[in-house]
């Protein structure tokens, strides 16, 4: 059977189709390899979600057609975000692609790789509706102890700046019960952190008839054995109940983590963005957290420069970040998406602009993480195991319950011995900016 070349290009929730996509062409036979020169046939799945997401997809679809036109591959197929946002004319931009599948149709790869159209590629593309379930087969590829479950699909939130409710179509929640299934495969084969992951995790089940709630599926999955953490990400902050937080507060299972986007704080832009403030401020939301007695650590995402972000309106911002110490933080620059109604906007802010303000920000962030992470210096806490360091044989790498796999810091772990994929006791005995030292506890 052929050898195939898979690229995944863009979030873990496009990890997630990938492993459909994987476990599709390994069930049929076909062979995966991580050498393109040795490959008959290269896979793409793209994103598509703003401007440098686009340029990183045609590179990659270029080089793979550089290679096929030397001869190295017979067909190159593209999948994804990509595909679905600019549709048909890419039959004429990149004529090197032997076919073209959209978000909604991953299930139909298959079908792609049986078509021999020859001068015609394939082209599958329609309006989303395709819904994994437990019966799909999957490749998993991130380690053997740690796997993303995504529970729902797609986006019913209107920001203005956001084009994937039209790469991904409305929000659909999986069943409560194919995801106890597959949660459950998960942990027999070795599964030990299970990552819920959606556009917004905050939202799932109100779609389902009967409806449920995100904290509903969460009481199913704790009661699978053997299951040591499960973390919730993607949590839109008007979605955080007090019911979830004090499922966190209490269940030692679930992480005490949150991934909440704010994008920003001042209202007359999150009104702009299409997400205007209701009962609670983001400030009170952020107390509400804090007031927990499981100190629960914030992730968070800013977005900087968005048309109307005047110098006072991003000072608003800074101090707000200055004062929440977030313990992680994503930075990012708006990007004006045509098909958006912010693309319209005026009062567009000068790149330089905000470039300056991500400095700034970071540099606040820089301060209040080592400023965090101090406090953690002489606590034991249980760190999983990720094997060596990729530098070094003398350090062991890992992370806490606290840090999230791939965007996270991590603790090097510089005395002690453990099997990649344990969960230890370590000791901190240094912090610095991102990243902490420690040991692993004697007898452990």
């Amino acid at each position: 059977m052929s050898k195939v070349f898979f690229i995944n290009l863009g979030c873990v929730k496009n990890l997630v189709d990938s492993e459909y996509i994987l476990g599709l062409i390994k069930e049929e036979g076909y062979r995966i390899t991580d050498d393109p020169l040795g490959a008959e046939i290269a896979i793409v799945n793209t994103c598509a979600f703003i401007r440098s997401a686009v340029e990183e997809s045609i590179d990659t679809i270029l080089d793979l057609a550089r290679l096929k036109d030397k001869g190295h591959l017979r067909r190159l197929l593209v999948v994804g975000c990509f595909v679905q946002r600019y549709g048909r004319k890419l039959l004429r931009e990149i004529p090197e692609v032997d076919g073209w599948l959209g978000t909604g149709q991953i299930y139909r790869m298959l079908e792609a790789l049986r078509a021999q159209g020859g001068n015609h590629p394939i082209f599958l593309i329609d309006r989303p509706h395709f819904l994994a379930d437990h019966r799909a087969p999957r490749v998993q590829t991130t380690p053997f102890y740690s796997a993303y479950l995504k529970i729902a699909e797609g986006c019913s939130h209107q920001c203005s700046y956001c084009i994937i409710p039209s790469l991904r179509g409305l929000f659909r929640s999986r069943a409560v019960d194919s995801l106890f299934i597959e949660a459950t495969k998960m942990v027999e084969r070795g599964v030990r952190e299970i990552n819920l992951v959606a556009q917004d995790t905050g939202w799932y089940g109100h779609d389902l008839d009967p409806p449920c709630t995100l904290e509903d599926l969460l009481e199913k999955l704790l009661t699978i054995s053997s299951l040591k953490w499960l973390r919730i990400l993607y949590t839109h902050p008007y979605h955080l109940t007090e019911r979830l937080l004090g499922l966190i507060d209490s269940e030692e299972v679930l992480c005490p983590y949150l991934d909440v986007p704010i994008q920003h704080v001042n209202p007359d832009i999150l009104k702009a963005m299409g997400r205007p403030l209701k009962m609670e401020s983001i400030p009170q939301l952020i107390e509400r957290i804090r007031n927990k007695s499981r100190k629960i650590a914030l992730r968070t995402t800013v977005m900087i420069g968005f048309p109307g972000e005047t110098e006072e309106r991003f000072r608003q911002l800074r101090d707000f970040i200055r004062e929440a110490k977030f313990e992680r933080l994503g930075v990012f620059s708006f990007s004006s998406e045509k098909g958006t109604p912010a693309a319209r906007l005026k009062d567009v802010i000068a790149q330089e602009v905000a470039r300056s303000r991500i400095d700034e920000i970071m540099e606040i962030q820089a301060e209040n993480s080592i400023e965090l992470n101090k406090e953690l210096v002489g606590k034991t806490v249980p760190v999983i195991v990720e094997g060596l360091h990729p530098e070094t044989d003398l350090l062991l790498s890992g992370r806490t319950a606290t840090m999230a796999p791939d965007v996270d810091g991590q603790v090097l772990i510089n005395k002690g011995t453990a099997m990649k994929g344990e969960i230890v006791p370590v000791q901190i005995t240094e912090a610095h900016t991102y990243d902490l030292v420690g040991s692993i506890e004697k007898g452990s």
